[in-house]
């Protein structure tokens, strides 16, 4: 299939350069600002290798995902635009929260409107309902076939979904400590809560009985959403359509919902995990500063 799509797509619709371009400045930047630069922040340390490459590995998936080859192959196969969205959402945003260091995001917090903006999003029910409101309302057939072919909408509707991707993340993997609220308790129930609310969105395109989308069945409607994917003034002819389907249309959709599913099961036991190794570090820490205060009393005493 690749082969197919480098003699039929250009490096550019396959590439994306003005995005890559985009990604590398990131990646660059942050690898300064954590390393040369660091220095220019108040309370600034060094910062753990395994966090950097998370964070540049953050921005290599949303790149692929809105960017990459990744993206043009979402608009040819529903299963592959199903993992482009876990991807995207479920995987990038905590890899970035993490490897983003506390001392990097404080000059920002304190910015007043930055920090109501922060507080408001992320309070833990509204960026519940919020993130997973939209990644619903957003896999409703009408709505997912109208933004498929209005290219402005559906660059709207993404810069929203990422936002309130970060958003639905940052109570989990916050890095700075005067805004991780959420006891280990309370985020082990926010997890479930997400999976719960999550899940409506996998069950309809798994278990629905006919196709659900036109941009995935219709040729005509197929081509308008490639040219999402090409330069402009590139027209796709609708008799590529059959070209790329190496499944049934049936069985693309339903393996679409259950890559989305076990991402998802993979993302939110990872936050588990994650979620458990710091609550017991903190344990142990808290433990040994009160073994050192008792054995300072045995001291004086």
């Amino acid at each position: 299939m690749w082969e197919q799509l480098t003699s039929t797509f250009s490096f550019s619709a396959l590439w994306s350069p003005g995005l890559m371009v985009a990604a590398i400045f990131v990646a660059v930047l942050y690898l300064l600002v954590t390393g040369p630069w660091k220095n220019s922040f108040k309370d600034s340390a060094p910062f753990p290798l395994y966090k950097k490459l998370f964070f540049l590995l953050g921005v290599f998936i949303l790149y692929i995902g809105f960017g990459g080859p990744l993206s043009l192959m979402g608009h040819l196969l529903l299963s592959i635009h199903m993992t482009e969205m876990a991807l995207v959402y479920l995987i990038a945003p905590p890899l970035m929260i993490i490897g983003t260091p506390a001392w990097v995001l404080r000059p920002l917090l304190n910015i007043k409107v930055v920090h109501k903006l922060v507080k408001f999003f992320t309070f833990p029910i509204i960026s519940l309902l919020l993130f997973n409101g939209l990644f619903s309302f957003y896999h409703i057939p009408e709505i997912f076939d109208y933004l498929m072919v209005n290219y402005t909408a559906q660059d709207i509707y993404k810069v929203a979904l990422i936002l309130s991707a970060f958003a639905m993340w940052w109570p989990l993997v916050c890095p700075v400590p005067e805004y991780d609220t959420l006891s280990g308790v309370k985020k082990l129930g926010y997890i479930f809560a997400d999976g719960v609310l999550l899940t409506p969105a996998c069950a309809l395109i798994i278990f629905a009985t006919t196709p659900l989308y036109t941009t995935y069945t219709d040729p005509t409607v197929w081509a308008t959403a490639m040219g999402y994917c090409v330069p402009g003034g590139t027209v796709v002819p609708p008799e590529l359509f059959s070209q790329f389907k190496p499944l049934g249309i049936m069985e693309d959709q339903q393996l679409g919902g259950i890559i989305m599913k076990i991402i998802q099961e993979i993302s939110y036991g990872s936050a588990l995990g994650y979620i458990f190794f710091q609550w017991a570090r903190r344990e142990r820490e808290k433990d040994d500063e009160e073994l050192q205060s008792a054995n300072f009393r045995m001291t004086e005493v």
